[in-house]
């Protein structure tokens, strides 16, 4: 079984590293992406700055110029993100043969104990094609699952392909602050 877990977790590793060697062929090495992206930096680190020094007390002519801000800002992560679009699509494609081939190299097959019983939703995926009823054995897909979530993240930070903190913190996102917020 530890063979099987380490094994997954290198192939976690190479297919994140490819991965990110796709989407630098077809994105990050390109001009356009390289433009947008110091946009993107140069904007969230200005309208940052504008936040801090203002504050609460923001009066309309600085909330005007904070909703602008903010506006292009928005735009142009919605350009950056169609320019990795193809790339994304590319990489989908390419893992979705690798997993599915993984997955019926490692069918059935017990690759790891998980020290905890998952919850009743993701049991499917965790438990997948495993005989018995114990749930803190785990199938190959949510292993895998979990490590390249896990260390596709920490290679982008690595290999700097991952978004500045303040650019994730200006974009928002399901937890982030909301464009508009000081209206």
């Amino acid at each position: 079984m530890w063979s099987d877990t380490l094994l997954i977790v290198f192939i976690s590793v190479c297919t994140a590293f490819l991965g990110e060697g796709l989407t630098w062929l077809m994105v990050y090495r390109t001009e356009k992406y390289q433009k947008l992206k110091t946009e993107v930096e140069k904007q969230s680190k200005k309208l940052e700055k504008r936040k801090e020094i203002h504050g609460d007390s923001l009066d309309k002519s600085h909330k005007k110029k904070i909703e602008r801000d903010e506006e292009k800002l928005k735009n142009n992560n919605r350009d950056l993100s169609l320019v990795k679009m193809k790339s994304m699509f590319a990489t989908g494609f390419a893992f979705t043969a690798l997993l599915s081939m993984f997955n019926s190299i490692f069918d059935g097959r017990i690759v790891a104990r998980l020290p905890f019983t998952p919850l009743s939703w993701i049991q499917g995926l965790s438990h997948r094609n495993l005989p018995g009823d114990d749930y803190t054995e785990c199938s190959f897909i949510f292993l895998y699952i979990l490590c390249t979530m896990s260390i596709r993240q920490n290679i982008q930070k690595l290999l700097g392909f991952a978004p500045s903190r303040a650019a994730s913190k200006q974009a928002g996102g399901l937890f982030g602050p909301t464009p508009g917020q000081f209206k």
